[in-house]
């Protein structure tokens, strides 16, 4: 026996959010997870409204999502991992207006465990395999492709475990039509949990290690394994590769390492000319200080691709975007340069649309659909380049500190807002405006509301009060002859999709009213309108109506 449930409000927090063309037109969707709810969100550029195209309940809890899209593909697909032990391969069918599952393999327990892949996914740029990780230990590499048919394909799991690691992030590293590579920050914790001094913990390395797909060979090896800052946490793809339509590169390859107060840029071919560079994340200069000396995280960062460039937006804890480029001549990078950006909530999920809006899916409070004014190239925030340091700042002195001017929105403007209630904090069921209150009589109501305390991000902490029951939106209103005492819908036959009349009924007699473009007062139906309505149904096998009405002498 199983029992699914489903909650009379649908949940308002997103978990993570990902930017794809899933419908397979030209023009971007997001889809984000709402814990236990996939929905599809499509933004009108016009309008700058975001719209709910779908909501679809997994009865499960979604652990992590990515986007993905074959080689020489027009449509992405949605990789799942869950708490069900399985990966799963979704696609949006437009036609039934749902996600229509195309791969579905098993590979572990169900629930959310630590040594069950899920927490973390990767996915080629290409399109060609994706890495499902756990936090700790397991890891494994699938391989995505086409059958004689067309239709997508999905191999057997490829093992990448490495026993004692914990693993804080993955990313697919862009290679081009090389073999799949992936980057994963791992530390082991073998020696530490054998010493109970604690020395050993202190004495921990995190590594950052490379991991590739022979799709000749069919086999994952660990291609390079190297420490890297402790206090890395977040991984971001740099673009790579050659260009599809010149010989020219699309990016200098490697990945983006986020550490708290500095990003690391590391190269994947450190042996073909490649340097690393590092700079420091700016803080903030606020006239009461105390800000100067706290360490800064990264939490979320997007990539965006353009025609012959490309940029990122690295968001701090505290909310703060930072707009980080490469200089590179082919695969090598000359500098990295980063600046203070705009500040905005909190997010989960940064995501870039090509028609020029930033999704803002927050941590807490309502997340915020942003369009793009300027790209920032052009103002008065200080820059921060690698070339200013010795050495393109890798050295094992620390950087010397920079500071930013905290500012309201200049780059960005808010477009569209959608309504969350995350974090709830407190709650309480009380009626503050019943029929003894003195609060005006359209707000007076005998059933209680529901007042939250939302938020713990200071100024954007909210107080909200609910009402039970739904918002109507009022399509057209007209006044009637007195009061009614019964209302009725009826179809004509059963296979209508709307229904044909209203048949209102009064003290001395009834208003048939016909449903079409508009509603209005019909006399030839066969109703009797000179008698008060009891009951309007209709009949099986398209017989017809019944009408009862009450008998007078």
């Amino acid at each position: 026996m199983h029992l699914y449930n489903l909650t009379l409000q649908a949940p308002t927090v997103i978990t993570q959010a990902i930017v794809g063309n899933f419908s397979g037109i030209r023009q971007q969707e997001i889809i984000v997870s709402r814990g236990t709810i996939l929905e599809l969100l499509r933004p009108d550029s016009s309008t700058g409204k975001v719209s709910t195209v779908l909501a679809q309940d997994a009865f499960g809890t979604i652990r992590s999502i990515a986007a993905f899209r074959l080689t020489g593909g027009t449509k992405d697909y949605c990789i799942m991992g869950s708490d069900s032990g399985r990966i799963i391969v979704l696609e949006y069918d437009p036609k039934t207006n749902s996600f229509v599952k195309l791969q579905q393999e098993t590979f572990g327990k169900s629930g959310s465990r630590r040594i069950v892949p899920g927490q973390m996914l990767a996915v080629d740029p290409k399109g060609r395999s994706v890495m499902i990780s756990a936090v700790e230990k397991s890891k494994l590499v699938y391989i995505l492709n086409r059958d004689t048919a067309a239709i997508l394909t999905i191999s057997s799991p490829l093992e990448a475990h490495r026993n004692g690691a914990i693993i804080q992030d993955i990313v697919g590293v862009d290679v081009g039509f090389e073999n799949p590579l992936f980057a994963a920050l791992e530390i082991d914790y073998t020696e530490s949990d054998a010493d109970p001094n604690g020395q050993a913990f202190k004495n921990a390395e995190k590594m950052l290690t490379f991991y590739e797909l022979d799709l000749g060979l069919n086999h994952v090896v660990r291609k390079h394994s190297e420490p890297t800052d402790r206090r890395a946490n977040l991984l971001v793809q740099v673009p790579g590769g050659q260009s599809a339509t010149n010989n020219a590169f699309d990016g200098p390859s490697g990945v983006l390492v986020c550490c708290e107060d500095h990003i690391i840029y590391r190269p994947v071919d450190i042996d073909g000319g490649a340097v690393f560079h590092r700079v420091l994340i700016p803080g903030r200069r606020t006239p009461w200080g105390g800000d100067e000396e706290r360490g800064l995280i990264i939490t979320s960062a997007v990539m965006h691709k353009m025609k012959g460039a490309f940029f990122f937006l690295l968001q701090s804890e505290i909310g703060d975007l930072y707009k980080v480029t490469l200089e590179h001549e082919e695969e090598v990078v000359k500098s990295m340069t980063i600046k203070y950006f705009d500040t905005v909530p909190t997010a989960t999920s940064l995501c870039i649309l090509k028609s020029g809006f930033l999704f803002v899916a927050a941590e807490g409070g309502n997340h915020h659909l942003y369009q793009f004014q300027k790209l920032g190239d052009d103002d008065a925030e200080p820059e921060f380049t690698s070339n200013s340091y010795p050495n393109n700042g890798i050295s094992s002195s620390p950087l010397p500190r920079c500071f930013f001017r905290p500012r309201p929105l200049d780059n960005l403007v808010l477009a569209d807002e959608m309504t969350s209630f995350c974090p709830i904090v407190d709650a309480r069921i009380v009626n503050l405006f019943g029929p003894t209150s003195a609060a005006p009589a359209t707000l007076q109501s005998d059933t209680p509301q529901i007042y939250l305390a939302c938020g713990r991000r200071g100024p954007r902490s909210t107080f909200r009060m609910l009402r039970h029951g739904l918002g109507v939106e009022e399509s057209v209103g007209s006044e009637l002859p007195g009061v009614p005492n019964g209302v009725w819908t009826v179809k004509v036959n059963n296979d209508d999709v709307y229904d044909k009349y209203i048949i209102l009924s009064f003290a001395n007699g009834a208003l048939v009213l016909s449903i079409s473009e508009t509603i209005e007062d019909v006399e030839d139906t066969g109703f009797l309108s000179s008698a008060p309505t009891l009951a309007v149904r209709q009949l099986a096998d398209n017989e017809g109506l019944i009408h009862l009405t009450l008998n007078r002498p």
